[in-house]
Order: structure tokens, then C-alpha cells, then sequence
């Protein structure tokens, strides 16, 4: 399926990707309702464990554990999520689609009894022409030498302030 070429491989991830994708709140509710027969662990293709749960379900300690293990379903089926948006991309021949970029987001939070920040110029208007930060627009961190945007309050390396 690699070699195929498509006009909008990304379109075709996100195609596969949300048939195939569990949701959080329905694996708690499997896990807290159904868990003492291991249903949670069928909805992320956890046959084994599901079968093993199924066999002691008479015993009362599946339903212990499924108690339990409602409170870690959420990492859980992100973890399958996250597996099955790898192995869909990489059928594909493409990197994991991302939605943005990170952004650098500064907060001005005084400490209390210290003395006010220094004030800043606000950091230039971002222009689609202009998206690269120029170098003459970084501050050095005295404590711990990295650079950081101009606008920024705080070190994005130590916390210390600007």
C-alpha cells in the first residue's frame, strides 16, 4: 500500500485514522460497568487479557480490577491510539500528520515582594512574510546563557525573569 500514490495521503490517514481510533470516555465506562468480563480490554484489542477476564469473571476480582482500571483507560487508549496513527501513517509512507506548531506562549506572572519586570517593547506583529525570528530579536538569559524571544518575561531554560 506504500507504493500506491495518492492525491491526499493525509486525507486517506485521517480516513483510516478515525475508523480504527477508541474513545477515552467509552473505554472508562466499559472498564467501570463491563469490567469484570474484561470487555474494556476487547475495545483495545486486548483479546487475552479480555478471555482471562471472562473466565474468572464468577470470582469477583475482575470486577475489582476493572474498578480499578477504569481510572487508567484514558492513557491506555491514547497509547492505542497513538499506535494505530503510527502504523496507518506508516502504510502510507508519510510522517504522523501534526495539526500547528507549537507556539511560544510568555506569561507575565510578578512574584510577589520582588521588584516589577522590566518593560518591554511587545514583539513584533506576526507577518506570513516574516514568520522566522530575526536574530537581533533574542535575549540572552544571564544565568543560564540561552537565548529566548524578545518579548519573553521569563527564561524558557532556568525560569529566571528578564
Amino acid at each position: 500500500m506504500a507504493t500506491m500514490p495518492y492525491v491526499n495521503a493525509q486525507a486517506v490517514f485521517y480516513q483510516q485514522y478515525e475508523q480504527v481510533r477508541r474513545d477515552e470516555v467509552v473505554g472508562i465506562l466499559l472498564a467501570l460497568f463491563l469490567g469484570s468480563f474484561g470487555i474494556h480490554h476487547f475495545y483495545l484489542r486486548r483479546t487475552g487479557l479480555g478471555i482471562l477476564y471472562c473466565c474468572f469473571f464468577w470470582s469477583g476480582f475482575p470486577a475489582i480490577l476493572g474498578f480499578i482500571e477504569c481510572f487508567f483507560m484514558p492513557g491506555r487508549v491514547r497509547e492505542f491510539n497513538a499506535i494505530q496513527a503510527a502504523g496507518i501513517a506508516a502504510a502510507l509512507g508519510i510522517a504522523i500528520p501534526t495539526y500547528a506548531p507549537p507556539v511560544n506562549v510568555t506569561v507575565n506572572v510578578p512574584v510577589a515582594g520582588s521588584a516589577p519586570a522590566p518593560v518591554y517593547p511587545p514583539a513584533p506583529a506576526y507577518s506570513p512574510v516574516n514568520t522566522a525570528i530575526q536574530p537581533s530579536s533574542q535575549i540572552t538569559c544571564s544565568r543560564c546563557q540561552k537565548e529566548t524571544p524578545f518579548g519573553a518575561k521569563f527564561c524558557s531554560g532556568c525560569g529566571n525573569a528578564l
